[in-house]
């Protein structure tokens, strides 16, 4: 049996079967441990199951020497050093598919809900702000028939086309492969009526939505952004929001998380932010420790992960 840490308790029953095999221990508090605690427990343990608040670098993996699998609990692995795992012959493994569809459902409410300026009506009701019908108050766009431009089209970027084309929308899409019907990303921004965002953080996509792209977007457009916060240069977002460059953003993710009280972006107008709960359904969080299970199993067992690291 191997030691395996796992940095919080998840839903389901996966740590059962992970118990069954292995020493397991939990992290058991609510909040992620802190680098210290973490490489203090991943120390002498040749398991690792991860969050996407656990940064795994050069550092963590010195302190566990014998680490030999990681299991990442997302979709995404921009919170470990792959280069650092690759030289040590570490196999990593992601829980893709299953949250596709969660996290498709959330962008497109907040594409719903940064057309109808949901939030701010909904504020109004409980701040006593309604006094009468307007008819020009709370006046938002419409999402039917409306151009929807999808930068990144792989799972979770297809399934909003699909959920699009319950509205009549025309659907824009950028793509990093040799896609014929893909769209060029300045092309798309200057096109579209919402902007989703669903490529993977790199340093080539670090702040892929500044200044330069906000200039480029109507001014009645909105930005969705259920990828990551690091997609979006936050300073350049609140100065579109504040010059009326752009009509507004509907954030699931922010760069850091959470934003830390007084963050300059929370003062921006038309700007709504969710905490990072793309894949918060009881289905998609419960399926996604299966897949992060499976991989520890098959790690531990010398196998391939059945859900490797793209």
């Amino acid at each position: 049996m191997a030691e395996v840490f796992v940095a919080r308790d998840l839903p389901g029953t996966a740590l059962d079967r992970l118990r069954e095999a292995h020493e397991v221990e939990v992290w058991p508090e609510p909040r992620p441990p802190s680098r210290e605690e973490l490489g203090e427990r991943a120390a002498g343990t040749e398991g690792l199951l991860s969050l996407l608040t656990d940064k795994v670098d050069e550092a963590l993996l010195d302190a566990a020497p014998d680490l030999r699998v990681i299991a990442n609990y997302a979709v995404g692995s921009d919170n470990i050093d792959l280069e650092a795992t690759k030289r040590r012959g570490i196999a990593v493994g992601v829980t893709p598919d299953v949250l596709t569809d969660a996290t498709a459902d959330l962008a497109f409410a907040l594409i719903l809900a940064g057309a109808r300026r949901l939030t701010e009506a909904s504020d109004a009701v409980r701040n006593g702000e309604w006094s009468t019908w307007g008819p020009d108050w709370l006046l938002g766009h419409d999402v039917h028939g409306a151009t929807l431009g999808i930068v990144g089209h792989g799972r979770i970027g297809r399934a909003v086309a699909r959920r699009a084309g319950g509205f009549d929308m025309e659907v824009l899409h950028t793509s990093r492969r040799d896609d014929a019907g893909a769209t060029p990303l300045e092309e798309l921004l200057e096109r579209s009526d919402f902007v989703s965002l669903h490529v993977p953080l790199t340093p080539a996509t670090r702040h892929l939505i500044d200044g330069a792209a906000l200039a480029r977007m109507k001014p009645t457009a909105v930005l969705v952004n259920t990828g990551r916060g690091g997609l979006v240069n936050q300073e350049a977002l609140r100065k579109a929001l504040e010059s009326g460059t752009i009509g507004g953003a509907a954030l699931d993710v922010t760069d850091p998380e959470p934003l830390p009280p007084g963050d300059p972006l929370l003062t921006a107008p038309n700007l709504q932010v969710v905490p990072h709960i793309g894949s918060a359904t009881h289905t998609a969080r419960a399926a996604m420790a299966d897949r992060a299970v499976d991989n520890l199993l098959a790690g531990l067992a010398a196998e391939p992960l059945p859900f490797p690291v793209e």
